[in-house]
C-alpha cells in the first residue's frame, strides 16, 4: 500500500527541479544535507504548536520529502551515484524522520508517545535495510512506508492549524498520528521481517 511505490511516477515531475539544481551546482550530497535542515526547520515549526506554525511545518515536511526524490535523481543525472551517496541518504533520512516526530511530540508534550513513535519508525526503517543486508534487496513494502509518513505528517500539520479539539479519547490529530505510527511502524516492521524469513 505504500506510497514508496510510486516514487517512479513522481520522479517524473522532477526534471525542471534537477535540471535547477545542476545549473546552481548543487550535488546530490548537499540536497540531502539540505533536505535535514529543511526537516529540522518543519520540526522547530511544530514545536511550537501554533496554527501558522503547522501549516509551515506541513509545507517543510513536504518539502523534505521533494527534495529527497531529487537528491537521488540529480545523482543519476550527474552520474555520480555511489554507496557513500546512498548511506548518507539513508542516514539523514532517519535523522529527518525522527527530527520531525520529535518536534511533533514536542509541541503536544506528549513525549512517551514520540518515544513510541520513533520506535516503530525506526523499526520499520532498520528491517528495510537489515533485509537488504542479508541478501533479499531493499524492502519498502508493508503498510506504511518513508513516503506515507512524510505525507501524513504533512497533512496533520494542515488539520491541526485548523482543528486542535481533542477528537478521540482526547488525543487531538497530533497525538492520534504518534499512536499510529507506535502501532503501525511496528505492524509494518513485523509484516518486513515475516517476509525476509520466510524468504531465507
Amino acid at each position: 500500500m505504500t506510497l514508496d511505490k510510486l516514487r517512479p511516477v513522481a520522479e517524473k515531475g522532477l526534471t525542471p527541479f534537477v535540471t535547477a539544481a545542476d545549473k546552481v551546482g548543487l550535488t546530490p550530497n548537499s540536497v540531502s544535507v539540505i533536505s535535514l535542515g529543511v526537516a529540522v526547520a518543519a520540526a522547530a515549526a511544530f514545536v511550537v504548536a501554533d496554527p501558522l506554525f503547522y501549516v509551515v511545518g506541513g509545507v517543510l515536511v513536504f518539502a523534505n520529502g521533494w527534495l529527497d526524490l531529487i537528491d537521488g535523481a540529480l545523482a543519476r543525472r550527474q552520474d555520480v551515484a555511489s554507496d557513500a551517496g546512498d548511506l548518507l541518504d539513508h542516514v539523514i533520512d532517519r535523522y529527518a524522520d525522527l527530527t520531525i516526530i520529535g518536534g511533533l511530540a514536542a509541541g503536544v508534550e506528549s513525549f512517551a508517545l514520540g518515544f513510541l513513535a520513533v520506535t516503530g519508525v525506526l523499526m520499520t526503517s532498520y528491517l528495510g535495510t537489515q533485509i537488504q543486508a542479508v541478501g533479499l534487496g531493499r524492502a519498502y513494502g508493508g503498510l506504511v512506508g518513508r513516503a506515507d509518513r512524510l505525507v501524513l505528517m504533512g497533512l496533520a500539520g494542515f488539520v491541526a492549524a485548523g482543528y486542535s479539539a481533542p477528537l478521540v479519547a482526547g488525543f487531538g490529530v497530533i497525538e492520534l498520528l504518534l499512536v499510529f505510527f507506535a502501532v503501525i511502524g511496528h505492524i509494518t516492521a513485523f509484516q518486513r521481517f515475516w517476509g525476509a524469513w520466510g524468504d531465507l
